[in-house]
């Protein structure tokens, strides 16, 4: 019986991912909360949790541009393991808290998202093809995401005071640089996939080959074949298809920052929330991850199998969902709650039971939008996967970086107002340009020459 080493792959990537991203997702959903339990203890400390994740997210903006380029002389493999190492750095980091570490770590871990998930989208791309790319994306969503259960149910059960002790959080981040590390070795088992789209020398990879051999050096000389990416990626950009596709990215990037770090600290600074809300930090992850592994099983997995289980179906629905999360947290928390502990309540008497449907609601909206718009890039832009899956990830995270600032200022009102206004705004723009994607395939499989698959400017020609 032959092994699909394309479906084994996406394997390993996923179950490495999730182990490596139990780490991260979880130290984000704690970060503010636990740093403002440092700096009880420790009067010099005077890190924020906000303004870590905004240097993360702005660093991870400027290295995408660089990212193709760097994966077009190492490869996609190579990459993903150096951007992982530095998650496994910035987690350890926090056994030993510094203001100064804080921030450098920061900036470590950014640059190492930038390798990692262009990377990650590039090996997915090629481990893939048209008629895979929904089931595995789905699947690699589903267990990636399931990372937010392991970690948040170790939180729900260690965070049971209003306040975070020392040794406390001393267990909880050696426990979760253990996992960390041990996600690191599992990507390590990652084998080159067998060729099943066309990928240019830009990406790294030989076209003529059988078997994709990720070289160690590209067939192009190494700077050339880095600035061919980095020219391809600008052109691309500046595409009519990808330029409207920004808006979606953007979306993707404030709910990111909405659902992993503001909603979950506004949960635990409402004291009104009861004694254990700092317990609801965990349990909010909980539920997270329970919409995200729903919404990628069933928009994902299953849709080779239904053809309403993908593409605008999916993200109108992530609108309705996404939409239903707002208004419930516009309803149930107080204004000032993403900054510090307060006494205040929001439109309603704070509930619990609301607050984690929303948590759920989050979940679900963002698999809808993420595993929707991972399959749209690897099939409208396979020969280019790794330019667009760096501009996807440039895009999410110049807006998760600005949101990330703003969150230390601006109330609970105001973000939710730019995150409607955002959110309606990219579900019209991924729509738009997801129907023009289907109907030139359909055209294609007609064999209708001189048609613009792609959306990239460039012509191609069928038999």
């Amino acid at each position: 019986m032959r092994i699909d080493r394309g479906f084994v792959n996406v394997l390993i990537l996923s179950w490495g991912f999730m182990l490596v991203f139990t780490a991260f997702q979880t130290m984000g959903n704690i970060e503010q909360n636990v740093l403002d339990s440092i700096s009880k203890d420790d009067p010099n400390f005077k890190g924020n949790g906000y303004t870590s994740l905004a240097i993360i997210y702005a660093t991870f903006a400027l290295c995408n541009w660089l990212a193709p380029s760097f994966i077009s002389v190492t490869g996609p493999r190579t990459s993903i393991v150096i951007g992982c190492s530095c998650y496994v750095l910035f987690i350890a980091s926090f056994l030993y808290p510094r203001t100064e570490l804080l921030y450098i770590f920061s900036s470590i871990v950014g640059a190492g998202a930038a390798l990692a998930w262009t990377g990650h989208g590039l090996f997915l791309t090629v481990n893939s093809d048209d008629e895979t790319m929904s089931r595995n994306s789905g699947m690699f969503w589903a267990i990636f995401q399931s990372s937010l259960f392991i970690g948040n149910i170790f939180v729900y059960f260690v965070f049971k005071e209003p306040d975070i002790h020392e040794d406390v959080r001393g267990l909880v981040f050696k426990v979760l640089t253990g996992v960390s590390v041990a996600g690191l070795l599992l990507l390590l088992a990652m084998r080159p996939p067998m060729q099943k789209n066309n990928l240019g020398p830009a990406e790294g990879i030989s076209s003529n080959d059988k078997e994709l051999h990720i070289p160690e050096a590209p067939k192009e000389k190494p700077l050339v074949a880095a600035w061919h990416a980095l020219r391809d990626a600008f052109r691309l950009f500046f595409t009519s298809r990808m330029m409207m596709l920004t808006l979606t990215f953007v979306y993707t990037g404030l709910s990111l920052t909405f659902l992993s770090s503001v909603y979950a600290s506004s949960i635990g600074f409402t004291k009104s929330m009861g004694q254990d809300r700092k317990s609801l930090i965990g349990l909010h992850g909980i539920c997270v991850g329970i919409g995200e592994v729903l919404g990628g099983a069933v928009f994902g997995m299953l849709a080779s199998k239904c053809g309403t289980c993908s593409g605008w179906p999916v993200v109108a629905t992530g609108f309705g969902v996404h939409a239903f999360a707002y208004v419930s947290a516009l309803l149930n928390l107080p204004n000032e709650a993403p900054f510090k502990e307060t006494d205040e309540i929001g439109l309603i008497n704070a509930s619990p039971a609301l607050a984690m449907i929303g948590s759920l609601s989050l979940g679900l909206g963002d698999a809808c939008f993420n595993t929707q718009v991972y399959a749209l890039l690897g099939t409208a832009y396979s020969s280019k996967s790794a330019s667009a899956f760096a501009l996807f990830k440039f895009c999410q995270s110049v807006a998760a970086a600005l949101s990330f600032s703003y969150s230390s200022h601006l109330g609970l009102h105001g973000q939710l107002a730019i995150l409607a206004v955002s959110l309606v705004l990219g579900t019209v723009a991924f729509c738009v340009v997801e129907i023009k994607h289907r109907i030139s395939k359909r055209l294609r499989s007609n064999s209708c020459p001189d048609i613009d698959v792609h959306g990239n400017g460039h012509t191609v020609y069928t038999d």
